[in-house]
């Protein structure tokens, strides 16, 4: 259980690499990097709730389709909630 955090990064290594990524993009392209990885993310979370969305939406309609058989199924069981009239 203690190896997950073996490989995750200390203090030094964190400085090491944000020094790494200031001399490889310069400090001028960084909030622009910052800006486009905050709106991926947006975008992530924005598919992932419409994804909760539809399967929100499918279940009710599941639930509607299968309410409507049941009422269609006790209706046709029970043969006195037809009126049936003779001509």
């Amino acid at each position: 259980m203690n190896t997950v955090l073996l490989y995750m990064p200390s203090g030094y290594e964190l400085i090491v690499i944000l020094l790494v990524v200031v001399l490889l993009f310069g400090g001028k392209k960084i909030p622009e990097l910052m800006r486009g990885l905050g709106k991926g993310v947006k975008e992530f979370k924005d598919g992932v709730s419409g994804a909760d969305d539809i399967k929100r939406e499918v279940d009710r309609s599941a639930t509607e389709i299968s309410t409507g058989i049941n009422k269609q199924t006790t209706q046709t069981d029970n043969p006195k909630s037809h009126s049936t009239t003779k001509e």
